[in-house]
């Protein structure tokens, strides 16, 4: 169903479960940065009514998530650390096309939030899977969902905004370099991506 064409190396799961701090303190942040580009994308495109309808609700939503992963992380008496850098991010945004009209820099935006939100949600569904701890197999069960929803959200409004055919081209780009990338990445149980 998310298109990703290299599946994460089960032994992720069990580098994440050794750093549960660590993990939870990467998606809490993961989290946070997804609000804020929602914000971003709505201050940048205020005229498509659509993508504004569609996405001010997601702010909130990726908020919430936030306060959640915080919540986990108290529960378990566990800190926030600090916020690190997102190489797996970093590389996405260096992918996305320089210059060009406003539309393809939408579409290009919109492509590389799917492709986020695809790999958290193929992420959580091994952690919804795998953890022994049961609380946290059912929390990552129901942000798997929501991510998966998040996916086809940002899909469908790139669709909406740019040539159908231009997006299912452009779409297949950006899964190809995101292989090619976690391919490349050292794995690490430290990161949500």
């Amino acid at each position: 169903m998310l298109g990703l064409k290299l599946k994460t190396d089960p032994r992720w799961v069990n580098l994440a479960e050794m750093n549960l701090e660590d993990i939870l303190t990467d998606h809490a942040y993961c989290e946070q940065k997804a609000a804020t580009s929602g914000i971003t994308l709505i201050q940048a495109f205020p005229e498509k009514e659509e993508l504004v309808k569609e996405i001010a609700p997601l702010v909130t939503e990726e908020w919430g998530h936030f306060r959640m992963v915080l919540n986990e992380l108290e529960k378990r008496n566990l800190k926030l650390g600090k916020q690190r850098k997102d190489e797996y991010v970093n590389n996405l945004l260096n992918f996305q096309v320089k210059g060009g009209s406003r539309e393809d820099w939408l579409m290009d935006r919109l492509l590389t939030f799917a492709l986020i939100e695809a790999r958290s949600c193929e992420r959580f569904r091994l952690l919804s899977l795998e953890l022994k701890d049961e609380a946290l197999r059912n929390f990552y069960h129901r942000l798997m969902i929501s991510e998966a929803g998040h996916y086809r959200l940002f899909i469908d409004l790139a669709k909406k905004y740019a040539d159908e055919e231009k997006v299912k081209k452009r779409w297949q780009e950006f899964l190809d370099y995101e292989a090619e990338m976690i391919s490349t990445l050292e794995l690490r149980g430290d990161r949500v991506h």
